[in-house]
């Protein structure tokens, strides 16, 4: 029953034990008594009903403004409620983003206890609220997963996804060049619509839009884990990129064919010792202003 309905039933004397007590409990419960028993000492030849209908009116007024407000209180704590629930639905479905500046790595925990190094210049992300249903990160740049067996795991890239059930196989997807390499398990990659997959040791490369045969690969794990990045037949324009990558350096080579290729590695300690592994072999030469490197024909 409403505040109104029970201040009507209290002027007819109708109402309950239970109903009573609810009037008791009114804010202006005693207000209106003081009201009441006001209007019982009125003497008929002073009683005039227009005044007492506009006082009761004032009160029966106060009772609606004051319910009108606890209404508007419950409306304004309803609509902070709805907000909250809206903020921590949005924070809680989005992915989480991790982003390596240039010469920056760094080790990130999955919630299934599978560990990625992310390497220089690169973003991973993956939802943790939607990781028990599907294994999933997105990757652009260049890592090497370590992943905890369970559910199928997938690495999602810009040229192709890899799949796998865990294992530890190294990833890189910068511009034209995508490489997947095993170290450990089964992984299947499937780029273009075709699926390959690699054992340990194999690797799957695909630069400048063509798949490139690679050699066996021996090593545990990728080389730039222990501060070096080593290449086999590839062009010179992605080494001079990732050479950039580990250093923050700008290399011009407009005078350069950069389409020769290259084998071998430099470090990522030493930005002259880096410059010289790259280039004397090529019988190219480099000069430096500031972070500017201008590579020369000998």
């Amino acid at each position: 029953m409403n505040k109104e309905e029970l201040i009507k039933k209290w002027f007819d004397n109708n109402l309950s034990l239970e109903e009573q007590k609810a009037f008791e409990q009114l804010d202006n419960s005693s207000d209106l008594i003081k009201l009441n028993n006001a209007l019982h000492s009125f003497k008929a030849s002073e009683y005039s009903i227009n005044s007492e209908y506009s006082h009761l009116k004032s009160e029966l007024d106060s009772v609606k403004i004051k319910t009108n407000r606890w209404f508007y209180t419950v409306l304004k704590i309803a609509a902070v409620l709805a907000l909250l629930l809206s903020a921590y639905y949005y924070t809680t479905t989005l992915d989480t983003e991790i982003q390596t500046k240039i010469a920056e790595q760094t080790i990130i925990s999955l919630p299934d206890a599978s560990e990625v190094n992310l390497n220089v210049n690169s973003f991973l992300a993956f939802n943790e609220h939607k990781w028990e249903k599907a294994r999933v990160v997105n990757l652009k740049g260049e890592a090497f997963f370590k992943v905890a067996k369970g559910k199928k795991f997938d690495v999602v890239t810009k040229h192709g996804k890899v799949t796998v059930l865990g294992t530890q196989f190294n990833i890189i997807q910068r511009n034209d060049f995508f490489e997947v390499t095993c170290f450990e398990g089964l992984v299947a990659v499937t780029h273009s619509e075709n699926r390959i997959e690699l054992s340990p040791g194999n690797s799957f490369r695909w630069i400048d839009g063509e798949m490139i045969a690679n050699d066996k690969v021996l090593a545990t794990q990728p080389s730039w884990l222990r501060g070096e990045s080593s290449y086999n037949n590839v062009n010179l324009k992605h080494i001079l990129s990732e050479l950039e990558n580990y250093y923050k350096i700008k290399i011009n080579a407009e005078n350069i064919d950069t389409s020769r290729l290259f084998t071998g590695s430099f470090t990522h300690k030493n930005l002259d010792l880096a410059l010289k592994s790259v280039t004397i072999p090529l019988n190219l030469s480099y000069s430096k202003t500031g972070a500017i490197v201008v590579l020369k024909r000998e």
